[in-house]
């Protein structure tokens, strides 16, 4: 993100005079490297990221704390973020902003035709273009935006000539037709660097939609197993169509399941044997309005038998990332059991160390002591309490403790530079001068955690 300066030599002599004295000059090269941090965000009609940090939008990870940090290479569509990644510019940190249906994101109204778009910019920088792209009119909500699901023609294109923009800067846009709920993406493309900016902007054509779907019929019940019930409804109707259905068991206030609105039937997994639970469904339209429940079955799922069968035994156990002076990741694939799986034992040699209640196939382990070496395999447990053999044995060596200093704002960070935070050594990622709300933890851009 700090980009290159070039310095003619009357320049740099002005400088050096102005600044006078080796105090001064570091604070002039500091001050420099604050002004070409470029970062902005379209705030109106809002993007994705900046709803996330709102509170608009739920689930968005790390991208609350810095909305304008969505920075990518440019050249877009030739160049810049892969299929799939384009709402997060490619950032595995902001990999969240990637999940994409027709009611994951909250959606601003709009009509076709002339329409303003509003930036905002944390830290303005020379510009190229500005240029707008939508997705064709026969798009799939449901599916990953990549570019073919975008008209990769812009139906709009701003020149910068080379000019950094004013903290706030709108463009007057005259937006294609469409009907429903699309996704418009801006770029913000840089002119003396290699990079672009990237906001998808989640937008419904026609006049706000305040009406929920009716109410899903007929609930009925089919096949019932130790852990799995099959269930099926009549369609409900809305006057934009049925984006998902969603079953709720009992009294929980998030979805045991979730189907496309093309769908009346599904099977719950992962239930407990020899339980009964009472199953409603919900239908839900592309603007996110839920229906009323439907009418409630009840479902008890078979008894287990004299069940002496143990899991499967876990396999692939492995760390995740490096280990850090106290702490490390371990994840297995899952095991299989008639039954069902009710967790995991995580072993150092004959103790356990962790349990993992349910299918979760990873643990984050704490506690432990730098440069240390630790050996760990993992077993599973079924609803009988039978318990498989030993996965693979992984072995590990905590690192070091390192020399990191703590992390402060209004400093100055070069590449591989490790400070702490928290607790936690971090990696710079990228040189930056550091400010408050950019801390480490907050910050996936510029650092990586040891």
């Amino acid at each position: 993100m700090t980009m290159k300066l070039q310095f003619n030599s009357n320049l740099m002599m002005r400088i050096l005079v102005v600044c006078g004295g080796a105090l001064l000059i570091l604070a002039c090269m500091l001050a420099f490297s604050k002004s070409v941090s470029a970062h902005g965000y379209v705030d109106s009609p809002g993007s994705r990221a900046i709803k996330c940090k709102t509170g608009l939008n739920t689930n968005c990870g790390s991208i609350v704390h810095e909305p304008q940090s969505l920075e990518g290479l440019k050249n877009f569509p030739a160049a810049g973020p892969a299929d799939g990644k384009i709402a997060s510019a490619g950032l595995a940190g902001f990999a969240n902003l990637d999940a994409q249906t027709a009611t994951r994101w909250h959606k601003a109204t709009i009509s076709s035709g002339t329409n303003t778009f509003t930036w905002k910019f944390t830290a303005p920088h020379a510009t190229t273009s500005y240029r707008y792209f939508i997705t064709k009119a026969n798009w799939d909500p449901n599916a990953p935006l990549t570019r073919a699901q975008l008209d990769l023609t812009p139906f709009c294109t701003v020149q910068g000539n080379g000019q950094a923009p004013p903290t706030t800067l709108s463009h007057s846009c005259n937006v294609p037709a469409r009907t429903g709920y699309h996704i418009i993406l801006a770029v913000w493309d840089i002119s003396n660097t290699p990079n672009a900016w990237y906001n998808a902007i989640d937008v419904q054509f026609g006049a706000v939609d305040n009406i929920a779907p009716t109410t899903p019929a007929s609930l009925t019940s089919g096949a019932v197993s130790t852990t799995t019930a099959a269930l099926s409804w009549g369609a409900s109707t809305d006057a934009n169509g049925v984006a998902n259905y969603e079953i709720y068991a009992g009294s929980n206030t998030t979805p045991v399941a979730t189907v496309l609105g093309n769908q009346l039937s599904t099977t719950v997994t992962g239930l407990t044997a020899g339980t009964t639970f009472s199953f409603t469904v919900k239908a839900v339209d592309p603007s996110g309005n839920r229906s009323a429940a439907s009418n409630s079955v009840s479902v008890t799922t078979s008894p287990l038998a004299n069940d002496v069968t143990p899991p499967t035994n876990p396999t692939g156990l492995h760390v995740m990332g490096p280990a850090g002076t106290t702490s490390l990741t371990l994840m297995w694939n899952p095991s299989t059991d008639a039954a069902g799986i009710a967790g995991y034992r995580i072993y150092s040699g004959s103790t356990v160390v962790a349990t993992v209640t349910g299918t979760a196939t990873s643990r984050y382990i704490t506690g432990l002591t730098p440069n240390t070496s630790y050996t760990y395999t993992v077993r599973a447990i079924d609803p009988s309490s039978n318990e498989s053999g030993n996965s693979n044995a992984v072995t590990v060596t905590t690192a070091q403790v390192s020399a990191a200093t703590p992390w402060a704002a209004n400093t100055a960070y070069a590449v591989n530079a490790l400070v702490s935070y928290n607790g936690v050594t971090y990696k710079c990622l990228q040189p930056h001068t550091s400010l408050t709300g950019w801390e480490p933890s907050t910050t996936a851009a510029l650092w990586q955690a040891q």
